[in-house]
């Protein structure tokens, strides 16, 4: 007597990349079997199931969310830019009408002051200071020489030619707008000229975030151009 063996199935498994591949190398699948979509049902974030396609809208309300925060955060960013280009113009205009140094200083410390809302501001033209017997010294205008020891902290920044921002060091503040002035947070240096030939301009917050090194220095390095070229002037 013969006995026969039975012929024993083996259960292909399918692992989950493989359905993922096989749907990205398919797009269109739940196109042609369109029944399956009501079938399917996914947890929502309230607990409840709904179906892939009730997700799939969810998704997409939440990706419209997304864009919408980020086209209102580009138009803050437009608008901030507009303005202080408007605000840059404006200084441009006056410094035109300037007619000797003390005047351009002036305008420069009035619209610093009132228009960008600086906290501090100082403007250091490296010179010999007998030069400048006829211009006010104050709070907002320094002449020093070059080779000043008091200038030390400032070595790397004067070969530079790139607007600066970020805190301080106590000695660069000191020298910058006074020791009693310990509430600056954070300060922006713009080079008036390449690698500082004139000087630079510092402007100064009580705000820490103010000026940070992540922030962009395109206005700040027009601004220093503005600056460098209205002193030529006189």
């Amino acid at each position: 007597m013969s006995t026969q063996r039975k012929t024993e199935f083996t259960e292909d498994l399918v692992s989950e990349s493989d359905v993922h591949s096989y749907l990205q190398r398919n797009p269109d699948f739940f196109e042609r079997h369109a029944m399956l979509l009501d079938t399917l049902r996914l947890p929502h974030v309230t607990g409840a199931a709904v179906s892939l396609v009730e997700r799939q809208v969810s998704v997409l309300r939440q990706k419209d969310l997304k864009l919408e925060r980020r086209m209102k955060e580009l138009l803050e960013v437009a608008r901030a830019n507009e303005l202080l280009a408007g605000k840059i113009h404006q200084l441009a205009l006056r410094l035109l009408s300037t007619r000797d140094l003390p005047q351009t200083l002036d305008t420069v410390e009035r619209v610093l002051r009132t228009e960008f809302g600086a906290d501090h501001s100082v403007l250091v033209l490296l010179d010999e200071p007998s030069s400048f017997v006829n211009v006010k010294a104050g709070r907002f205008f320094k002449a020093i020489n070059r080779d000043d020891p008091a200038l030390q902290p400032f070595t790397t920044f004067l070969g530079s030619s790139n607007p600066r921002c970020g805190q301080v060091r106590d000695a660069q503040r000191d020298f910058l707008f006074g020791p009693e002035t310990n509430e600056v947070g954070s300060a922006a240096l713009v080079p008036l000229g390449q690698k500082c030939q004139l000087g630079f301009l510092a402007i100064g917050s009580v705000d820490a975030n103010r000026f940070h090194p992540g922030m962009s220095f395109d206005f700040l390095a027009r601004l220093g151009e503005l600056v460098a070229v209205a002193l030529k002037r006189h």
